[in-house]
């Protein structure tokens, strides 16, 4: 069991609630400040003007509403927002997404009624996730849209999904026993006031980004191996001189992989340490930088990676809506909290090095697919027959229209606001329309990674080099080929791609992080 509130959730407890169901309950301590805060907020806002409590919301803020009315208005705004368009969120992005919420209401600041998220828990260890879709929001009043969905469904509105199946809200919590949300005071605006959809979807993408890293790594060390390159370029003496923590890693992580593997050559055995009596070389003396310069390439990737873990930590674990209620100050802050630049950005940068990881791979795999860079393997690394059979020529032709897919998707949205809301909504961050963009480069370069995989087990059985592998590669080899086996005749690869790519995100490695 995990506990949400009282202590930052880690990413380690996000990843074992979004994809291993892990239950959870809420901190007692973290659940009374909730219910010490909303009660303050009741007595507190008797005989004031707070926005969305007694207002009207955005540019209509100026209109007074009555005490007979606030529960209306709540009502009005969930259902008037509930206006998303496009495909609903998966369920990992879903619940992603209803946890993000939960954690910032769980910091009790936001002056709803504990109801609420004794509700969003019970629904996460249903394992009932919400129909959210993924157009609407402009990420600045937060994500107005996509919580608002969120919201509906705590209502006992809309649709949800239940066991992979989409049903009404209103059937689902009848089969699980659970009461829909009364409305108290604030729980509309406070539920879809804040940053939790964009940052739900990017930390599922911190969490993709990390496996990807780490499946670029271990490919362009075994390209490196079946090349038998020079090992100086991923040596300690080489990457300790460039002060870079992720370049550092990278290189560290090709060592431990490639640490006993028969291929890798040392420099000094060819060109240091004996007479070399050729005027031209028939062996390259560097090799291309796509095996030559994966620490400098892929290092800054890691770096990226870190910096956005940490900025999506800190968005998760805070309170991002607006008002803020403070109870142990007594007071009520107007202020934009919900604003998502921090997310926005972070989501950018992770979009454009996964896509320049992607690049990487292509780049590699153009190398494995040119016999004449190369000088190793045959055209398209085709098992058949030459001319008759084509080997990896055709899924080659996937792996360079999805890259030019990620170059063109991976402009900012950080730079792209549009004012809307009559304006007052004046400068906004598209944050969640960035990070469903960088799930999408993410997704995109899992079938480039993929089909390179593929590419290298092929070049392994040309190769004939099973007993001079490293025994990192060697394992790795041997569970990929119980999905896909060596094929000399040409088939469809479409299913070999899925299933292969399924393989790759299951397994479990630690070189880096």
């Amino acid at each position: 069991m995990i506990y949400v509130g009282g202590n930052p959730l880690p990413i380690k407890d996000i990843e074992e609630i979004v994809y291993g169901y892990e239950t959870i309950e809420l901190d007692s301590e973290a659940l009374q400040a909730v219910t010490a805060n909303y009660d303050f907020l009741v007595h507190y806002a008797k005989d004031k003007i707070i926005y969305g409590i007694n207002t009207g919301f955005g540019p209509m803020a100026q209109y007074k509403i009555n005490e007979s009315e606030q529960h209306q208005l709540q009502l009005n705004l969930i259902r008037s927002h509930s206006s998303g368009s496009g495909q609903p969120f998966g369920e990992a992005l879903a619940r992603a997404t209803m946890l993000a919420r939960l954690n910032s209401l769980m910091q009790a600041a936001s002056g709803i009624h504990p109801d609420t998220v004794i509700l969003i828990k019970d629904l996460l260890n249903a394992e009932i996730s919400p129909c959210i879709f993924e157009r609407g929001g402009v990420g600045a009043s937060g994500d107005l849209v996509q919580l608002a969905h969120l919201a509906l469904n705590l209502i006992g509105e809309g649709e949800v999904f239940m066991q992979g199946k989409m049903l009404s809200a209103k059937k689902a919590f009848a089969q699980k026993g659970i009461r829909p949300l009364t409305i108290h005071l604030r729980e509309g605006l406070a539920l879809m006031n804040g940053t939790s959809a964009m940052t739900g979807v990017g930390l599922v993408n911190m969490i993709e980004a990390k496996k990807i890293l780490q499946v670029s790594v271990i490919l362009s060390s075994i390209t490196n191996e079946l090349m038998k390159s020079f090992d100086d370029h991923f040596s300690l003496h080489l990457n300790h001189v460039k002060h870079h923590e992720g370049q550092a890693k990278v290189a560290e992580g090709m060592r431990i992989w490639l640490a006993d593997s028969k291929l890798i050559r040392q420099r000094q055995d060819h060109l240091y340490h004996k007479r070399i009596e050729e005027a031209v070389f028939t062996d390259k003396v560097q090799e291309y930088y796509s095996l030559r310069c994966v620490p400098q390439i892929l290092g800054p990737i890691y770096d990226t990676i870190i910096q956005s873990e940490k900025i999506l930590l800190d968005e998760v674990n805070s309170v991002n809506d607006n008002p803020i209620i403070d109870h142990h100050q007594k007071n009520v802050y107007h202020g934009g909290n919900f604003h998502g630049d921090y997310i926005s950005l972070e989501m950018d940068k992770l979009k454009i090095v996964t896509t320049k990881l992607c690049m990487l791979a292509e780049r590699q795999l153009n190398y494995l697919l040119n016999d004449k860079l190369n000088q190793k393997l045959p055209p398209f690394v085709n098992l058949g027959q030459l001319g008759l059979n084509f080997g990896m020529q055709g899924i080659q032709f996937t792996a360079t229209s999805t890259t030019a897919e990620n170059q063109t998707l991976s402009y900012p949205m950080y730079l792209h606001s549009i004012p809307n809301n009559n304006d007052n909504q004046d400068i906004v961050s598209m944050g969640c329309n960035a990070a469903l963009l960088t799930k999408r480069v993410l997704d995109n370069t899992w079938d480039v990674l993929t089909i390179q995989a593929i590419t290298l087990l092929q070049a392994i059985d040309y190769l004939q080099c099973q007993p001079r592998l490293s025994s990192t590669t060697l394992s790795f080899y041997q569970e990929l080929r119980k999905v896909i086996p060596t094929f000399a005749d040409d088939q469809p690869k479409y299913k070999l791609i899925q299933a292969v790519k399924e393989e790759l995100i299951r397994m479990k490695n630690s070189l880096i992080f």
